[in-house]
């Protein structure tokens, strides 16, 4: 799973990981994302861990930025 291989590179607390990963789940649900191989999920996890590194842990702030960044127009 994206948000795993990108976590093994970061110090994070435990209650972080489990943190991050129910927050990754929950986006790829509410967007529908049933693939693990969309790239999608490689841009999900990555900002996720982005938000988490600088400093945010509300899950759902978390949820709702990581939301904005992937709905976001290209």
């Amino acid at each position: 799973m994206a948000i795993y291989r990108l976590l093994r590179r970061q110090v994070f607390e435990p209650e972080d990981i489990c943190l991050l990963a129910i927050v990754f789940e929950d986006v790829l649900k509410t967007l529908g994302l049933l693939d693990r191989k969309d790239p999608r999920t490689e841009l999900i996890a990555r900002k996720l861990v982005d938000l988490a590194q600088a400093g945010e842990r509300d899950p759902e702030c978390l949820k709702d930025l990581t939301l904005e960044v992937i709905q976001k127009p290209q």
